[in-house]
């Protein structure tokens, strides 16, 4: 009887809702800014990471961090990389320099002591019921559910998940895809115009080389998919951002997958045939203690073509999802090292690395986070443009500034009128300047919704997103974030009826840069 008793009491507690003023989803880096600027401002929060790791990419591999000009970092995103610097500088006197490549072990650390200063409470491994799990009264969110059962109810809500989970959910309007050019008179969205190589070598696409009956080889589109400038459903490739040694105490060999099936890698063979450069596979950039982070080449730890429907499907087909990007990394990365017909030069290049030893421990070395480098984009009263990007339409409302380029990966491979392989979705863009981003981007329509904001998957067209998309930006904009959702409470208005100049004075108080 005593025992029952124990287990409907703790079962009650669990199901019962609990109740803080500002409730975060998603533990990324502009999560972890979020809560604790929400302490910082005196309001109860939690912080919910569907994982068991905070610090979303920050921490999750991407450690040679795209920080754009440094200058225009401020507020508690100066003070993590200050603290970066500062691990790595400890005998130095701090003077409030910043590093930006880092260990993905520190990363994590740093962004534990910075919410333990805070006393943030953080809840691990709840997923959100996409389907009924958030409970709207009037245009506001009372409550979001998991799918365990476990409730959260708040006065303000801040989704801060890559993937904009929470405002699909609250049936906020939103874009997965490429908007046409036309949309926002634009002129690097949808598909792009078949005008050079950029480097791709004459790679043979059909199975049997040379014969077009024979079918082409995976991931390959009969064709770019539409007029240049027609929106579509594409999404810039996804990955996994590896931390690798060449410190053999602390390597780990990257093995051969379960499904690894050749013809997924003869793209690898023919581009070695064709000549492309043995480092163009694998980008390849220096951390600390002998470890890298690996991105990506022309032909690449990319899966190319296969994240369009990562947004849109259940928790167990994303899955299902990261793990072939996994497989396609594993053989790719054996494939550089260990297949008798890659040349043993881009062997000998390539075989040194293994997976760090030290890192990731609870998953086999293997990052836990599948780089969503663009999912869902919000679509509310203000989108940030390419326009905004370029300097040629004003922001007066800014919350932040983005500073890095315009920036896509790929979005599909194809075969290009000459017959030989294409790439097509990517853009490189240096801006004139840095760029404000608009408090107006990061709310809904207030017909939709009054006390959500969402940092991450803001408002945005796909062009404008490629600059803002970077992790400092995303720290930056979580904290502007939790300022407006606790100014939204002390005011008690609408998070689209925040003063402007008080909002803009609080951000300037936190030491944010603006313009």
């Amino acid at each position: 009887m005593k025992i029952i008793i124990y287990f409907l009491l703790t079962f009650t507690v669990t199901l019962t809702a609990q109740q803080t003023d500002i409730v975060i989803y998603g533990g990324t880096s502009a999560g972890v800014m979020a809560a604790i600027q929400a302490a910082k401002s005196g309001k109860s929060v939690v912080l919910i990471e569907p994982g068991m790791h905070i610090g979303g990419m920050t921490s999750g591999g991407l450690s040679s961090v795209d920080k754009g000009n440094a200058a225009k970092v401020g507020g508690l995103t100066h003070e993590f990389f200050n603290r970066i610097w500062a691990y790595y500088n400890p005998t130095l006197p701090n003077t409030g320099k910043t590093m930006w490549k880092l260990e993905p072990h520190v990363a994590e650390s740093i962004f534990n002591t910075m919410a333990a200063a805070y006393q943030v409470p953080i809840v691990y491994g709840e997923l959100l019921n996409r389907d009924s799990g958030v409970i709207i009264d009037n245009q506001q969110i009372t409550s979001i559910v998991m799918e365990s059962g476990r409730t959260f109810s708040g006065k303000m809500f801040i989704d801060t998940s890559y993937e904009g989970d929470l405002l699909a959910a609250a049936k906020i309007s939103h874009i997965v895809g490429r908007e046409s050019n036309y949309t926002y008179g634009e002129t690097l969205n949808g598909v792009l115009p078949n005008i050079k190589r950029t480097g791709t070598p004459l790679i043979d696409v059909y199975r049997t080389e040379g014969n077009p009956q024979s079918g082409f080889l995976p991931r390959i589109s009969v064709d770019q998919g539409g007029a240049p400038g027609q929106g579509d459903a594409g999404v810039q490739a996804y990955t996994y951002r590896l931390c690798m040694t060449n410190v053999t105490e602390n390597s780990v060999p990257v093995t051969k997958p379960s499904d690894y099936d050749e013809i997924n890698y003869e793209i690898v063979f023919r581009a070695i045939e064709a000549g492309i450069k043995k480092n163009q596979f694998l980008k390849i950039s220096p951390l600390h203690n002998g470890k890298v982070d690996i991105n990506s080449g022309i032909i690449s730890t990319d899966f190319v073509g296969m994240s369009w429907t990562y947004a849109h499907v259940d928790y167990t087909s994303r899955q299902q999802i990261a793990q072939q990007h996994q497989s396609w990394i594993e053989g790719l990365i054996w494939t550089l090292q260990n297949h008798p017909r890659v040349p043993s030069e881009v062997k000998d290049y390539y075989t040194p690395w293994g997976l760090a030893k030290d890192e990731f421990t609870d998953n086999n070395n293997w990052p836990p986070l599948l780089y969503v480098r663009e999912a869902r984009r919000m679509i509310s009263s203000v989108v940030m443009t390419e326009h905004m990007a370029m300097g040629n339409t004003p922001v007066s409302d800014g919350i932040g500034v983005a500073t890095y380029q315009l920036d896509s990966h790929p979005v599909k491979y194809f075969i290009a009128p000459d017959g030989y392989l294409m790439i097509e979705g990517t853009f490189f863009k240096q801006l004139p300047q840095p760029f404000p981003i608009s408090y107006a981007s990061i709310t809904p329509n207030i017909n939709e919704c009054t006390n959500l904001l969402a940092p991450v998957c803001l408002s945005a067209s796909h062009v404008a997103y490629g600059s803002i998309r970077m992790e400092p930006v995303f720290m930056i904009l979580g904290q502007s974030a939790a300022v407006a959702a606790s100014l939204a409470i002390d005011l008690g208005v609408e998070v689209q009826n925040v003063p402007y100049t008080q909002l803009q004075t609080q951000l300037l108080n936190e030491g944010q840069i603006l313009n």
